[in-house]
């Protein structure tokens, strides 16, 4: 078994995932400070202390498929549930639109190995009775199960109250990203100082709509619609980072004031790119799109017992490769019926060679495909084709389909040979109306 540090001792893991936050939102990717100056310093001190991929991808553009993968260390086409883009709160009380509890998790595998496992913030993978975060490996939950809900009045898009404390619904006042920060912070104080390591999920709803800051209290009163289309700006949005910056902040001194912040594994990334006012760039589109700005996420790693500081990759990677990183390096074997799609980059974060890696995606919103191999992309949208050379051109607008066609059937034939290993996509399979695309490449 591999063992998590050099020590020998297995490490604790705090995963956090922010919710539709863009690749260069942070400051560490070069975000612009806001008003009130920098938006992200915890998480740029991260960076600084640790790796930073500048290659990292999430496995979907959209929530719940993304989380998907996360949980099971697998491409998400091979669960139902997926296959909404994304699981919506009309699907409350479905038996099949969700993470089956008899699927192996990244928590229950911890959890039988003898990690603590919590998930504070969404959960997005169906709804009770049939599913939930206790259900698939968390000893603790606190958040909501839906996709979007709103900050102050933590309502889910049908006006239905969706706070969750374990099984039972919770009512609790307060910023929901405050709340969250906060019992993040006390299950650190309360586990940390044990022998037992701890694998805590810590997955904000910040920067989702509704676009609300700590000060719009009377915005959540006033709407109709926590969808909240006719609102917002960059400058309510900026605050949400921050606010959640804040609170990451607070969780790396409860680790640090614990004595456990040097053998912990911190991940941060996003379920997928940035919505309406995301800064992205030089890349283009956004949730919902195989674009750049669709997949293209944060992802940055910190453990000082393993990972040298200032360090940047550019490594291909995806959200599920997390999954199984996470299990090596908790010295952890994946359930042999259900073998990982992943590939741990427990190599790459102790300063190893970067190693090829394929990336696959496919949407049935507009009929999308990608495929990003080396430097090169082969995108399909709306059954229009084209081939980016994404390192020289980032913004996805040079199309050398024309000037490269065996190059274009290859990749088009490998995609085709990856997708046949895929269940196909079911045609009840729904696409959640709300979303629209930002930019995508023109013909």
């Amino acid at each position: 078994m591999t063992q998590g540090s050099s020590a020998g001792r297995r490490p604790n893991v705090v995963y956090i995932v922010a919710d539709d936050l863009g690749f260069a939102d942070l400051g560490c990717y070069g975000g612009r400070p806001a008003r009130f100056g920098p938006v992200s310093p915890a998480i740029d001190a991260l960076a600084a202390g640790g790796l930073r991929f500048t290659r990292g991808y999430s496995n979907a553009p959209v929530c719940s498929p993304t989380r998907f993968a996360l949980m099971t260390g697998r491409w998400q086409y091979r669960l139902r549930g997926a296959a909404d883009e994304p699981i919506a709160t009309r699907s409350r009380g479905s038996t099949v639109l969700g993470l089956p509890p008899s699927h192996p998790t990244l928590p229950s595998l911890l959890r039988a190995a003898g990690y603590r496992t919590a998930l504070v913030g969404k959960w997005h993978l169906g709804f009770p009775p049939t599913f939930g975060p206790l259900k698939s490996g968390y000893e603790e939950f606190f958040g909501p199960m839906a996709g979007g809900v709103d900050y102050f009045t933590h309502r889910a898009g049908t006006g239905v109250h969706d706070l969750w404390q374990g099984d039972e619904e919770h009512h609790e006042i307060g910023y929901l990203t405050d709340l969250i920060s906060q019992r993040a912070v006390d299950y650190v104080r309360r586990t940390a100082g044990q022998a037992t390591p701890f694998f805590l999920s810590l997955h904000y709803t910040a920067p989702h709509w509704p676009w609300e800051s700590r000060d719009d209290r009377a915005v959540a009163e006033a709407l109709d619609s926590i969808t909240h289309l006719h609102g917002g700006n960059i400058h309510t949005y900026h605050r949400m980072i921050h606010h959640m910056d804040e609170g990451i902040g607070q969780v790396v001194a409860a680790l640090r004031a614990a004595g456990a912040l040097d053998n912990t594994l911190i991940i941060f990334t996003s379920d997928n790119g940035g919505e309406r006012f995301s800064d992205n760039w030089p890349l283009v589109g956004g949730k919902m799109d195989l674009t750049e700005g669709g997949i293209r996420v944060p992802w940055i790693a910190h453990w000082p017992a393993a990972i040298a500081a200032g360090g940047t990759s550019t490594q291909h990677c995806l959200t599920m490769d997390w999954t199984t990183t996470i299990l090596e390096a908790a010295g952890v074997a994946p359930d042999p019926d259900y073998p990982l799609d992943g590939v741990s980059l427990l190599p790459v974060l102790r300063g190893g060679a970067e190693f090829p890696r394929p990336l696959y995606w496919r949407m049935n919103h507009r009929q999308q495909r990608a495929l990003r191999d080396g430097k090169w992309k082969y995108l399909q949208v709306d059954g229009n084709e084209y081939l980016f050379d994404i390192e020289a051109d980032e913004r996805e607008r040079a199309n050398r389909a024309p000037l490269e066609p065996e190059r274009l059937a290859a990749m088009r034939q490998a995609w085709l040979d990856w997708n046949a290993t895929m269940p196909p996509i079911p045609p009840d399979a729904l696409i959640h109306p709300v979303f629209t695309t930002k930019d995508m490449p023109q013909r």
